[in-house]
């Protein structure tokens, strides 16, 4: 038990286990501080679950960045709970993300404060080249429309005029990502190839050959404009 305790950094009631690659909460953490624990600090972990979170009654803050939380992520019922951060773990547009959010509201109603930087369902431009601020508008939106308790989201205070345009729209602000499909590019053997205004022999790229042909126009360059120059004793 003693080697346990010096894994762990106490100061008062805040708790950080912080660096040591496990996937789940140990133990002995909440036996020994789940009772008076106000904050717990368990990033840089491999966590998946947090299930053993029951034995911190009295939590009002949790920090579990850098771990490997997804969609299915369920958490006790924590009343007191006003600030939760889930940078960089694994929650993304594929599944049902928006579970993930009513059951924050259903488990974590005291919530004010809510990061989710640096996950796919957070579409932020520092982390995310390919999104503009729209796209983190919307995702703002559909969080707020979920969690309209919340004061600040990711590093930004919420406004109230966010409030209320999540509630007027926030339902239908949900980002999704597009499945990626197959492309088929012209030439390929599985499919035809579009259609050509070039000759059948023309149209096959292993047999590409150049036509030749005769024209009827015969040009003698008294209309070209180079000829308004030149006199007819240089011709």
């Amino acid at each position: 038990m003693a080697s346990n305790e010096s894994l762990v950094a106490l100061n008062g009631k805040q708790i950080s286990y912080i660096g040591h690659d496990c996937e789940e909460i140990p133990n002995f953490l909440g036996e020994m501080y789940g009772q008076f624990a106000r904050r717990l600090d368990l990033s840089f972990n491999r966590l998946r679950s947090l299930a053993a979170l029951k034995m911190f009654t009295e939590l009002e803050e949790l920090i579990v960045d850098n771990n490997l939380l997804g969609n299915d992520l369920q958490l006790p019922r924590l009343p007191n709970l006003h600030t939760l951060t889930l940078n960089k773990n694994q929650i993304s547009f594929e599944g049902n993300y928006s579970a993930l959010l009513e059951h924050l509201a259903d488990v974590t109603p005291s919530l004010e404060y809510l990061s989710l930087l640096g996950n796919e369902a957070c579409p932020n431009q520092l982390v995310s080249p390919d999104k503009d601020e729209d796209d983190y508008q919307r995702y703002r939106y559909f969080v707020l429309y979920k969690l309209p308790q919340l004061k600040f989201l990711d590093t930004r205070k919420v406004t109230k005029r966010e409030v209320m345009e999540a509630q007027e729209r926030g339902a239908f602000m949900k980002v999704v990502k597009p499945k990626v499909e197959a492309v088929s590019y012209a030439g390929s053997e599985s499919q035809p190839l579009p259609y050509s205004p070039l000759p059948r022999g023309a149209r096959d790229p292993r047999n590409h050959k150049g036509v030749f042909a005769k024209c009827r126009y015969i040009y003698y360059g008294k209309h070209s404009e180079g000829n308004r120059f030149i006199r007819n004793d240089q011709l």
